[in-house]
């Protein structure tokens, strides 16, 4: 008999049904009828050709060619759950490993998961910088933030508002040049050449508190200079077409360490 072939649900069936020797009793732990249960141990006898149960005036009797298979069947069941236990390790497991752009995870997300960590001990971190799309499997990820329109094709919850916010030193005025980075390679168009371009939207955030120019970046990757002062909001925020995004596929956003992440950083604190 092929493997893809065991009828696991018929063995699961005799497995109750042999311990109980009672139909009625299996059915109940298995949370089916009494008849449900007669039709999958006469749907087994019929594919194994071989009679299962014998009723006497006493009940049940298992035969001897039910009892001569139970214990390998059992012994089966008990390796498929060590089987799911073993692919269910992860949720369990103290160590995140997340996926997120450096500049993000600077002014961001850092605090965030300090806070989370110390409300749980014990917890360990693998952060991989990236400023794109990462293959979760290869990268072993538990979780991306993605800055984008939108999760994709994966699962994903926003952040925070699609904002974006010129900031610049104190003092600056509307008339400082534009420092530019990739989210926003042309701050007055196309045509427009910059004076200062930079790699990413916290290192124009350190530009534009150096007193380099004025540069719009996401709010949510301004918010802590502006708090603490290195810069200032220039008028107010922008709507935009992105936002920061917590990513992963259906496998890692179900896990329960993953949603107990998840919850933390999308909280009221974040």
């Amino acid at each position: 008999m092929k493997r893809t072939h065991l009828p696991l649900n018929g063995l699961r069936v005799l497995d109750a049904a042999a311990r109980h020797l009672s139909f009625t009793r299996a059915a109940d732990e298995l949370a089916v009828t009494p008849a449900a249960v007669g039709q999958q141990i006469r749907a087994l006898e019929d594919l194994l050709g071989v009679v299962l149960f014998r009723r006497t005036t006493k009940g049940l009797v298992l035969t001897d060619e039910a009892a001569a298979g139970l214990d390998a069947i059992r012994e089966g069941f008990l390796r498929f759950e060590e089987g799911v236990q073993a692919m269910q390790a992860g949720q369990s497991s103290h160590v995140y490993t997340v996926a997120c752009p450096r500049d993000f995870f600077a002014a961001w997300l850092s605090p965030r998961l300090a806070a989370f960590r110390l409300a749980n001990p014990g917890l360990r971190f693998a952060l991989v910088g990236s400023d794109g799309d990462l293959d979760f499997t290869e990268a072993n990820l538990n979780l991306a933030v993605r800055w984008a329109e939108g999760p994709g094709d994966l699962e994903g919850l926003a952040l925070g508002e699609p904002l974006m916010q010129i900031v610049a030193a104190p003092g600056a005025g509307e008339d400082a040049p534009w420092i530019a980075w990739p989210g926003d390679p042309a701050p007055e168009g196309e045509a427009r050449e910059t004076q200062f371009s930079v790699g990413d939207g916290g290192t124009a955030i350190s530009a534009a508190a150096a007193g380099l120019g004025k540069a719009r970046v996401p709010l949510m990757l301004a918010e802590s200079a502006i708090a603490a002062g290195k810069v200032v909001p220039l008028g107010p925020p922008d709507r935009c077409r992105r936002s920061y995004w917590l990513v992963a596929p259906t496998p890692q956003w179900r896990q329960k360490k993953v949603k107990a992440l998840v919850a933390a950083l999308a909280g009221p604190s974040s």
